[in-house]
């Protein structure tokens, strides 16, 4: 059989290293030797001796995610073998987090991670309980996660000088160390009078840098 659809960028190669590694744009392949993370529903395939489990976020997490909406249903994927992970075919992106940082993320563009990261839903300061998605994960540790994100991101630096106003809809995470709180850019008798539909952002002030999305679009659960 014959077809572009046999192209060499196409084919999954065997992993040099254990670890995760992007297949493309919009998978990432996780050659696993242990355990690894990810968001359940994500794996589209696998090969060898694989185990996946749901993963409890005990008592503390499932409150707060049931009080906030905010959380990550997560799975674990334990033995020796490779998965592929992906999400709604959104683009894919890799980063390494290093001892001492502190990484906060939606949990919408979280896809997989390394088994050696820290997890914890925590409220974003200064943000109350208005506004979206003001209850993020922190990832700490030393590893790697994987993020999904609906188009090409923008990464924006923040500076002392400079602070960033984003729209809580499409933020994708932020350097945890920021200083975060409410911005609001409409007047009261503006939003009385319809306003522009943006009237509050969440701010991020300090040194860090901060990643958005090309939407402020939301996912709609699927139909049971």
């Amino acid at each position: 059989m014959k077809s572009d659809l046999f192209a060499t960028e196409h084919l999954a190669q065997p992993s040099a290293a254990p670890g995760m590694s992007l297949q493309n744009a919009k998978s990432v392949k996780y050659a696993v030797n242990g355990e690894m993370l990810a968001r359940q529903g994500s794996m589209v395939a696998f090969r060898g001796n694989l185990q996946f489990e749901r993963k409890g976020q005990g008592i503390g997490g499932m409150l707060k995610r049931a009080v906030t909406g905010e959380g990550l249903a997560l799975m674990s994927v334990r033995g020796q073998g490779e998965a592929w992970f992906a999400h709604r075919a959104g683009n894919c992106f890799i980063v390494d987090v290093e001892q001492g940082d502190a990484f906060t993320v939606n949990g919408r563009n979280v896809l997989c991670f390394d088994s050696t990261l820290g997890y914890e839903i925590k409220t974003v300061k200064g943000a109350g309980m208005t506004g979206g998605g003001l209850f993020n994960s922190v990832f700490t540790g030393h590893g790697k996660l994987a993020l999904v994100c609906d188009g090409h991101p923008i990464v924006i630096p923040v500076t002392a000088q400079s602070p960033v106003y984003v729209d809580t809809d499409a933020v994708v995470g932020w350097s945890a160390h920021l200083e975060t709180g409410l911005h609001r850019s409409q007047s009261v008798g503006s939003m009385i009078r319809g306003g522009s539909g943006e009237a509050v952002q969440l701010s991020l002030r300090g040194d860090g840098f901060v990643i958005v999305r090309p939407s402020e679009l939301t996912e709609v659960a699927a139909a049971g």
